[in-house]
């Protein structure tokens, strides 16, 4: 079952709890191989990338216990081996990568296979890994179909300045230096809220990491680490996601949220749009006084512009949902992805839908909104923001739409058809013909 079938027009009004962030979830499950003492887990999301590491955790030796009803997961890696000649990381999956550091803590050896990647945003490039594996002293071969990384002895503290502010890159960095002896300091560090997470897991293992949601952060290591409980966060991307839900179809949605200081510009890109958002007593909700109406810039001569980049900005992968409410909105608006160049070209299928979306770049599209629409069948690519930007625009629609290959929402949403239908949505998965 790999697309949705939306019966879209009603407006949608309830409350939902969401669930934990796949990216912090993801890194941090790696994460858990630095240490042979036990870990639990509480609030894993049962998506198929969690599935996969817990996969090769057990096909690796250690022990895992899942109850998915409760979100508990108990891991300890006790007794686990690893030989590059036939344990296979997981592939297509981006966090494969994360797992290279805490194999090389433990053995001295990692492979990673050629396919490894995420959602289709364009080219995601690996040299910035592989640099900061050799910074800690490890060595790195290329086969055909894998690279081979290797570390004679124990990692070396390093300073490293990254290029740009790359999630992955700084997460690799971290475990690296976690596991290396002395003070290693990374500088253009991305800080984005599921950073942190993982910072603090780390923290709670008992490494030291100064910075922790700054660009620069100095992390501590060499001790040894210990284990413990951690608790996850709502996903912040999920909380945005559901206020757009409730916003886009003229609803009320109440959204659980812990951690409202990480929505000012969030909040403010909801006003752009004539939506306020509303924080109270650890919920979040939407209000909106009729037609939705892109707000018009003081300064003369330009488009009112939604600019996504590496944390502090607004985060690309909210982009998409936002382009969802530019199509549904009076008005035009401009939409800037800085980081991906293979972000946008999803946006063709929006004029099935009758919108009126002009492309300007790789990076660059404008909105001319409130338009009239009409349900359509439309198929979304690899990216999991987008199958749900598109579905967004069909369940504000009155009529039946269907969004084919919607089966990345399942990568980091569990429970994202269940909690539309909490709210009055009528949508359903379906086999694709």
């Amino acid at each position: 079952m790999s697309n949705l079938i939306v019966h879209g027009g009603a407006p949608l009004r309830g409350e939902i709890v969401p669930s934990a962030n796949k990216n912090a979830v993801l890194p941090i499950l790696c994460a858990t191989l630095l240490t042979d003492r036990p870990v639990r887990l509480i609030g894993v999301p049962e998506i198929t990338d969690v599935r996969k590491i817990l996969d090769i955790f057990r096909v690796l030796g250690s022990d895992v216990s899942v109850n998915f009803s409760t979100g508990i997961v108990d891991l300890h890696h006790r007794a686990t081996v690893f030989d590059p000649a036939t344990h296979r990381l997981p592939e297509e999956m981006r966090s494969s990568i994360m797992l290279v550091p805490p194999l090389l803590a433990r053995f001295g050896v990692a492979r990673l296979e050629s396919d490894v990647k995420g959602c289709t945003l364009g080219v995601r490039e690996i040299d910035p890994h592989v640099e900061v594996f050799e910074r800690f002293g490890a060595s790195v071969a290329r086969t055909d179909n894998s690279l081979t990384v290797h570390n004679d002895g124990r990692m070396v503290s390093n300073d490293h300045w990254l290029d740009y502010a790359s999630v992955t890159t700084t997460e690799n960095f971290a475990l690296c230096a976690a596991a290396a002896d002395g003070t290693s300091t990374l500088v253009n560090a991305a800080s984005e809220p599921h950073v942190q997470e993982f910072c603090r897991f780390l923290s709670m293992l008992g490494v030291c990491i100064e910075g922790i949601g700054t660009s620069r952060l100095v992390v501590t290591g060499g001790r040894q680490l210990g284990g413990g409980e951690f608790r996850f966060n709502e996903d912040f991307h999920e909380i945005a996601t559901f206020l757009a839900l409730g916003a886009i179809t003229g609803g009320d949605i109440a959204v659980k949220n812990s951690a409202p200081e990480q929505f000012p510009l969030i909040d403010r890109t909801f006003a752009k749009f004539g939506v306020n958002v509303v924080h109270r007593n650890g919920w979040s909700r939407t209000v909106v006084q009729g037609q939705l109406k892109v707000l018009r810039p003081f300064t003369q001569n330009i488009l009112t512009k939604v600019e996504a980049a590496p944390w502090p900005y607004l985060p690309v992968d909210l982009l998409p949902i936002f382009v969802a409410l530019g199509v549904k909105a009076e008005g035009s608006a401009m939409f800037w992805n800085k980081v991906y160049d293979g972000a946008m070209g999803w946006t063709s299928e929006l004029s099935k839908f009758g919108a009126h979306v002009f492309l300007s770049d790789p990076h660059r599209l404008i909105t001319f909104g409130g338009l009239p629409l009409s349900p359509a069948r439309v198929e979304s690519p690899y990216i999991i923001r987008v199958a749900i930007a598109l579905l967004m625009v069909a369940a504000s629609i009155d009529g039946r739409s269907e969004i084919m290959n919607a089966l990345p929402i399942r990568r980091a949403h569990p429970r994202f058809v269940e909690n539309l239908r909490s709210v009055g949505a009528n949508v359903e998965w379906t086999s694709s013909e």
